[in-house]
């Protein structure tokens, strides 16, 4: 089965783009968060939290996301474990986590690095994004980046600034997704190669809603609007996000 990964950011005009480099120097930026994984046990709480809850997201997802349970979310051998269910469980046939950093931890601009390894087959939709953290938050106009999101097929995105990019082994190894994000610039890349270049042109807030605090999410959803358009396979289960580290780099 192939494996497309693609960005989107809402609230924008819909523009395909490739092959755009832009880049700040490394020097410009120090490490100012991290999570690396090196413990065992649940999640750092002093890093993350979780949302709960079924009722499909807003995309029909299919899981219930569960709360400091390790059958979902642990970290072990170096790695946050994201790991998604085939089980009943408070109504729903599915289990899997979604980890936040909101109330924890927010940034205004920086350097996004996130290494992961990805699940596979048909049905698994992992995500690595932010969102603004306005109290209360409106969707979408308050800002979303997705700075990774991948299904378990060929697809088309008819809607926002998006890019898809090919990239076949993303369930077999670990590779870097990483933003880079200013007051003018939206850069998003794979292992360091920019694949998405976004430039803000002073139209306002409706056209670039980022000049604000944004959180990091990490999760795996099954089914929903786009990983469940084709079904699951239910003999994938259990599935996996892992990841190695989160870092982020300010100037």
């Amino acid at each position: 089965m192939s494996r497309t990964l693609f960005v989107l950011i809402f609230g924008l005009t819909i523009v395909v783009c490739f092959s755009f480099i832009w880049h700040s120097s490394s020097k410009d930026y120090h490490l100012v968060w991290s999570d690396e994984f090196n413990y065992t046990g649940l999640p750092d709480t002093s890093k993350w939290k979780y949302d709960l809850g079924a009722g499909g997201w807003g995309n029909n997802e299919l899981e219930f996301y569960t709360m400091a349970r390790r059958e979902n979310a642990r970290v072990e051998n170096g790695n946050l474990v994201i790991e998604a269910r085939k089980e009943a469980f408070n109504g729903s046939q599915y289990t899997s986590a979604r980890l936040v950093t909101k109330g924890k931890a927010d940034w205004k601009y920086g350097k996004f690095e996130i290494r992961a390894k990805l699940p596979k087959g048909l049905g698994t939709w992992p995500a690595i994004w932010m969102l603004g953290s306005t109290n209360p938050m409106k969707w979408p106009d308050d800002g979303e980046i997705d700075i990774m999101e991948e299904v378990g097929f060929d697809h088309v995105i008819g809607t926002q600034k998006t890019a898809i990019t090919p990239l076949p082994d993303c369930s077999d190894g670990f590779h870097v997704y990483g933003l880079e994000w200013d007051e003018k610039n939206i850069d998003i890349s794979i292992d360091g190669k920019s694949y998405f270049h976004f430039v803000n042109e002073n139209y306002g807030y409706s056209k670039w809603p980022f000049n604000q605090r944004m959180h990091l999410l990490l999760n795996l959803a099954i089914g929903g609007n786009w990983g469940g358009q084709k079904g699951v396979d239910d003999q994938i289960f259990p599935q996996s996000m892992l990841v190695d580290y989160v870092r982020v780099y300010q100037k």
